[in-house]
C-alpha cells in the first residue's frame, strides 16, 4: 500500500521521500544521472521476462521510445524530488497501470502480471545499480558509507512501487548479492537485441537528426551506458568485457560530466529536478 498525508507532516511533505541532506538528491541532480538512467534499460532487457513486459504492453516502445523514455524520467525525478504528495500521485499512476497489464513470454512460456513483486525488484535493482556505478566513476559518490546509504534510500522507492520491502538489497553487498543470484535467469532474447538498438540508434525525425546535435548527442550518452555496463552484462551483449574497458568507461564518464557542468545551469536538469530545489531552498530559514 502507498502511504496517504495522513502519514507526514508538512514539513515532511515538503521535502519529499529523501530531501536535500540525501545521497539520493546527489545522485539524482547530477548530469551522469542520464548516463546511469539508460544503463539502467540496458540492464534491465536481459531479463527476458521484464524485457518481454515492455516489448509487448508498451503502447509504440519499438517506433517511438520517446514518450516511454519521458514518462519513466518524469517519474523517477518527481519520486525524488517532488513533494510527499506529488510523488504519491505518481505512484499510485503507475501501480494504477502494471495493475492492468500481463503477458506470456515466448520462450519460456512463463505467464506473469507487471505488477509481479520480483519483476518490480528486479527494475528497481538495475535501477540502483546502475546509477550508483556511475556516480561512483564520476566521484559523485566517493566513500563507501555514502553508496550503502544511496541503496538504503533506495528502499523508500522500492516499497513505493510494489517490491516487498524485506527482499530489497539494503546495502551494495546485498545488491551485489542480488545480481549474483538472478544471474542465472538472465538472457539475452530477440526482445533484448531490439532494446539495444533502440537505446544506441533510437528512431529521430529527419529534420532532428540532420539540423540539431541531438544524434551526436544521444550516442556519447548511449556509448558511456554501454561501457559501464557491468563485464557480464557486456558479454551477454557479445561486447568488449574485458576489464580494461573498466578506468576507460570512467574517464569518459567524468570527461562527460566536466563538458555537461559547463553548459547553462537551466539546461542540466529538468524542471522537476529545478522545481524540488527551488521549493526547499525557499523553505530554509534565513540566518540573520
Amino acid at each position: 500500500m502507498t502511504p496517504s498525508a495522513r502519514d507526514w507532516t508538512p514539513e515532511e511533505d515538503l521535502l519529499g521521500f529523501f530531501g536535500p541532506d540525501s545521497v539520493t538528491w546527489r545522485v539524482h541532480a547530477d548530469p551522469v544521472f542520464s548516463v546511469g538512467g539508460l544503463r539502467a534499460l540496458l540492464l534491465q532487457a536481459l531479463h527476458p521476462v521484464a524485457m518481454d513486459g515492455v516489448a509487448t504492453l508498451s503502447e509504440g516502445f519499438r517506433t517511438d521510445p520517446w514518450p516511454r523514455l519521458a514518462r519513466t524520467a518524469a517519474y523517477v525525478d518527481t519520486v525524488t524530488f517532488g513533494t510527499r504528495r506529488e510523488a504519491v500521485r505518481a505512484v499510485r499512476r503507475v501501480r494504477g497501470i502494471h495493475r492492468r497489464l500481463a503477458g506470456v513470454e515466448p520462450e519460456s512460456g512463463r505467464a506473469y502480471r507487471v505488477d509481479d513483486p520480483n519483476l518490480l525488484l528486479w527494475v528497481h535493482c538495475c535501477e540502483v545499480d546502475s546509477l550508483l556505478d556511475v556516480a561512483r566513476r564520476a566521484a559523485v559518490v566517493t566513500t563507501d558509507t555514502d553508496a550503502d546509504r544511496y541503496v538504503a534510500e533506495q528502499v523508500t522507492a522500492a516499497a513505493l512501487v510494489g517490491c516487498t520491502e524485506a527482499e530489497v538489497p539494503r546495502t551494495v553487498a546485498e545488491l551485489a548479492g542480488y545480481f549474483a543470484r538472478v544471474r542465472p535467469s538472465l538472457a539475452l532474447t530477440p526482445a533484448a537485441r531490439d532494446a539495444m538498438r533502440l537505446v544506441v540508434t533510437p528512431p529521430m525525425p529527419a529534420w532532428v537528426r540532420f539540423l540539431t546535435p541531438a544524434r551526436p548527442a544521444w550516442g556519447t550518452l548511449a556509448s558511456l551506458a554501454v561501457a559501464t555496463l557491468p563485464q557480464w552484462a557486456r558479454r551477454m551483449y557479445s561486447l568488449p568485457g574485458f576489464g580494461v574497458t573498466d578506468p576507460a568507461a570512467t574517464g569518459a564518464v567524468r570527461a562527460f560530466r566536466l563538458a555537461v557542468l559547463r553548459l547553462p545551469q537551466r539546461a542540466r536538469r529538468s524542471p522537476i529536478v529545478w522545481a524540488g530545489l527551488e521549493r526547499v531552498a525557499r523553505a530554509q530559514p534565513v540566518s540573520a
